[in-house]
This record gives C-alpha cells, structure tokens and sequence, in this order.
C-alpha cells in the first residue's frame, strides 16, 4: 500500500481522510512493515465501507486486514439505526460467527509427550474435518430450528458439555433474536449433517503448549501459565453459514436499490437496519451464530471423549469463545451519549475492556479474553481487552496472522507432504485429511502473527498476555 494515501496518527494507527463520497474518515492500526505489504484493495475497501448510510465514526481496519468480499477481512464498522443505518451481509462474513475457544485441560506439555502420536491419531478420527465432512449428529427439521434458536445452550441440554461452559462463551452460549424461519430449507439441508465437524480452510483443532506470560495478572485470572496444556477449536456455521450469506447478497442487491442506496461495489450490497430484508437477515444471521456456537461445543464435547480416552487426568475448563464474523448491537458512547449501534465485525474480534457488563464476573477485572490464532506452523496468542480499545474501534481486535497471498499462490510455493514432514521435524503433528488443503495453509502464505499482535498491542486494541505454540493439529 502506498503510504501517500495515509496520514498517520501514532506508531501503528494510520488515517485516511475523508473524500469523495467517504462520510467518515477509514483508520487502519498496523505497523509501518504490515502496512507497506496491504493490497492496495485494502485501502479501496476501507473507503468503499466509508461511503454507506449510517456508518458512524469511521471504517476501521485491523492489523491482520486483507481483501476480503466488500469489507476488508479484519473490517469494523458501526452502523446507526435511526439515521438509516445498514446491514450488510458483506461485513460479516460467509462463514458467520467463524470463531475460536480455547480449553484449559489442567496438564501440561510434558504430559503429552508419552501419547503424542496416540493422541493426533484419535482426535483426528474422532472429529470430522475437512471439505463436505460429515458427523454422526444428524437433525431433523425440528431440531435444526431448535439448533438455530438454542445455540450452545441446546447442545448442552442434549448432554454436549456443561452449563459451567455456557458462563464462558459470547452470549452465554446462545444469541438473542435467532429466526430461523428466515433460514432458507436449502440452508438448513447443508447442515443437518455437518454438526460437530471442523470444516475445510483455515479451520483446525489444535493441542498447544502455553510457552510464553506476558501479563502475569491477565493470566493468573485466566488460569493459565508457562508449560500449560490447551486445546484451540477454530470454526464456524459451515454449509449453513455460507449458504445465508450468499442467498442475502442477493436479495441485498436489490434492496439497496430500492432504497435507492448507491454502491462503489455490488459486494457491499446492504439493506437498511429496519427494513424487511435488513430484519430478516439479522434474524437468519444470528441463527447461524447459535449454530457455531452449538457447533464448536459438540466438538468441545468430542475432544473431551478422546482425552478421557488417551490422558484421562485431564480436567477440562472452557477459558473463552469468541467469534470473529458478526453483526451485533451494542451501546458505545458516541460523542458522550450512549449509542445503540449495529457492529460489524468481519475477521475481526470483539475486545471488550475491564469492567464490561457483558463478560463473566470472574474476568471482569482484567477484560475480555482476546483469542487470537496463528498457523499451523506459529504461534497463537491469548490477549486482554483494553478501556482504550473501546474508544478506538469499539472494543475489536484482530483474528488472526491475516493472509498475504492467496490458496492459489500457496499451492503453487508449497507440497503439503514436505509441510507435514518439516512440522513433525519441528515437534508439531499435524493430521489433515487433504495434502492439498495443508499446502494452502503454509504457515509462509499468512503475515507474521507475532509483528499483528504486537501492533494490536503497541495501538492498545488489546495487550498481550500469552504466547501458545501447536504441538498437535487437525487441519481441514
């Protein structure tokens, strides 16, 4: 990206100033490095998101930010309601409410290391991945729509976990406002079979080592410390996900349209908050939030079973669950009055502060737990909300390393087989049902996701308070 286009405001927050049909300025928080090696299309989708009705403050874009389908993977922006604000299916995402937990276990790293092998083997064979995998969950009509309104807390009810889980996840498992009559049947088809399962891409399953504390308090709070054992699940609303989201682009197109709404890029099609279409997205939209939600608890659940299985001394705790492609409302204070606001979030994760309302009494105190994955290859980072980040981009971080190139461009550099045979070379076993699918996840194909976290915490988005490195990974 071409720095002349920036006018930057602090070591790792860059501005760009409002023109031509922009109504807010865009801010990108990213080092100067990070910055220089953004597409270009970066730039034009963070203005293109300035330019719609209702946005309010800016179009923000965080360190891990890419060109992704209308807003920017790692795009934030807030829309108004009552100043014709807008929803956008392009701000959140295909794969709605993709999001990360991670699992204390109560052991550590050198427990492992005797059933290593035994472990990779099982998990992988326990829990479908990869491309159309299927589970041994199937719904029925009437549990799919019970799926879609109940989220995390309908699969707890159906014996997946427990309700001390719920206390620990977005929404206390379950996302208000779910109507899954808006839910197309096609929608509902491609995941009636799909629960329980990791899905393809940059999805995985991951037993990590805690190597590094960087905040002992965060951590202490957090019930982590160096040579601890966890397990990371990464994914989202699989076929159901996708599926709304390219059927509402559609019916979005033609709404803008009719609300005579004029758009730089037919992938920013969007509807207005209160308008039929906008209404009937956000309740389908946060049905596929309920069904990541009771997707990565059954899969927490089938985790549990092979570690009875292979290390029965596990005890395992939820430490948080957090998605990272939504649309939420919440109040912010803007210009020092108290706002309902409709956040996108897209490849970018909330952050909220210490002392926030809406997070668990037991981590109050140090701010929300900021889940940040890495590669199969690199480090993971657990990070900590900050007051500030809620003034900056209303409490949002990154997701992630972010990509640098694409699958294609992976493929092209990388052989899955030599990928796994230099991890297990490194310690990390990696377990993929596709050797294609391991080659466009080269670590080498994302940004480096230690120099995107520090910019993250160098811009107070969120502060660093763990640094995990996979030993074991189940990669779709």
């Amino acid at each position: 990206m071409d720095l002349n286009l920036l006018k930057r405001r602090g070591p790792d927050e860059w501005h760009i100033a409002p023109h031509g049909k922009m109504r807010v300025p865009g801010v990108i928080f990213a080092t100067e490095s990070l910055i220089r090696d953004m597409d270009e299309k970066v730039y034009e989708q963070v203005t293109n998101v300035a330019t719609l009705p209702g946005i309010v403050q800016a179009s923000y874009a965080m360190p891990d930010a890419h060109w992704g389908y209308g807003f920017p993977i790692g795009g934030v922006a807030a829309f108004d309601p009552d100043v014709g604000g807008v929803v956008s299916a392009g701000g959140v995402g295909f794969d709605i409410s993709c999001g990360v937990r991670l699992l204390r276990t109560g052991l550590t790293a050198e427990d492992l290391q005797p059933v290593k092998e035994r472990l990779a083997d099982t998990l992988f064979h326990h829990i479908p991945a990869g491309v159309g995998s299927t589970g041994k969950v199937h719904l029925d009509r009437g549990e799919m729509d019970a799926m879609l309104a109940g989220g995390a807390k309908w699969a707890v009810g159906k014996g997946y976990g427990t309700h001390e889980d719920l206390e620990f996840i977005e929404e206390h498992g379950c996302m208000a406002g779910a109507e899954p009559e808006h839910v197309s049947d096609h929608a509902k088809k491609r995941q009636q079979d799909e629960m329980g399962t990791l899905g393809s891409g940059n999805h995985y399953l991951e037993v990590q080592q805690v190597v590094t504390v960087f905040d002992e308090e965060a951590s202490s709070v957090f019930g982590i410390r160096e040579g601890d054992l966890v397990v990371s699940i990464h994914c989202g609303s699989r076929g159901l996900g996708h599926q709304i989201g390219t059927e509402f682009l559609k019916s979005m197109a033609v709404s803008a349209s009719r609300h005579h709404i004029e758009l730089p890029d037919r992938e920013l099609a969007c509807a207005p908050i209160n308008s039929e279409v906008g209404q009937a997205y956000l309740g389908a939209m946060r049905a596929a939030i309920n069904c990541a939600l009771a997707n990565r608890q059954i899969i927490t659940h089938l985790v549990r079973e092979v570690f009875a299985d292979v290390l029965p001394d596990a005890v395992f705790s939820l430490l948080y669950d957090v998605s990272h492609n939504t649309c939420k409302v919440e109040e912010h204070d803007i210009d020092g009055t108290p706002t309902r606001l409709f956040v996108h979030r897209k490849g970018a994760t909330r952050a909220f502060g210490p002392g926030h309302p809406d997070l668990p009494p037991s981590l109050r105190s140090v701010g929300q737990p900021v889940l940040i994955g890495g590669t199969m290859g690199t480090a993971s980072y657990v990070l900590a909300g900050t007051k500030e980040s809620m003034e900056l981009a209303y409490g949002s971080a990154c997701h992630g390393a972010g990509r640098s190139m694409s699958r294609h461009q992976a493929l092209r550099q990388w052989h899955g087989r030599e990928l796994v045979k230099d991890l297990a070379a490194r310690g990390i076993l990696i377990r993929s049902p596709s050797l294609r699918g391991v080659a466009e996840e080269a670590p080498g194909a994302y940004k480096d996701v230690s120099e995107v976290v520090d910019a993250a915490d160098d811009a107070c988005l969120a502060r660093k308070v763990a640094r995990l490195e996979p030993l074991v990974c189940v990669k779709g």
